[in-house]
């Protein structure tokens, strides 16, 4: 992931609890669409020696209803990507890259299911803010953790045998539940 992008990496999860303004462009995971360079419109940082950055994160909203004794809680947690703050060089990128940065996003989907399926799993006390806010926060660090990983395996994509592994192992993830 590099350094640079583990900084807008964290960015974004420590953003990604905060409600966005209108203005905040953001396009939601799904499984029908595939990311494309148009999509990357932030500026690369000058210093920077990746090719592309993909910011992505996972955010969430609840309500409760019911009484004290028996809370009705609604929970939704959903997967974007910000446009704005993701970036790529052109000259540098290509159809790799691109896969390579699409299973930033798709793995940002995985920790997301991994989240509801760890809130629906949980039995939360009367202090059901805080309660999930911690389970956001731990996912948020596992899933640091695995996008690092995926980097580190892959070589930023450079190692095709590893890219093609990962790409098969999270394709499988998210068809069949992680």
């Amino acid at each position: 992931m590099g350094t640079l992008r583990y900084i807008l990496y964290l960015i974004c999860i420590f953003s990604s609890g905060l409600v966005f303004s209108q203005k905040e462009e953001i396009i939601p995971w799904s499984s029908e669409r595939k990311l494309a360079w148009s999509d990357f419109k932030g500026k690369p940082f000058k210093t920077a020696w990746a090719a592309a950055t993909t910011a992505s994160g996972i955010s969430y909203e609840f309500s409760t209803a019911g009484t004290a004794a028996a809370p009705e809680l609604t929970i939704n947690v959903v997967t974007y990507f910000y446009p704005k703050k993701s970036w790529y060089r052109p000259e540098l990128c290509d159809s790799i890259i691109l896969g390579h940065e699409q299973l930033h996003f798709d793995i940002s989907e995985l920790y997301a299911r991994k989240m509801q399926k760890r809130l629906s799993e949980t039995r939360f006390t009367k202090n059901i803010k805080s309660e999930i806010k911690a389970i956001f926060r731990q996912i948020n660090r596992e899933l640091g953790q695995f996008q690092n990983r995926y980097d580190r395996e892959t070589n930023f994509s450079r190692d095709l045998e590893k890219q093609r592994f990962w790409n098969k192992m999270i394709a499988e993830a998210l068809v069949n539940g992680y």
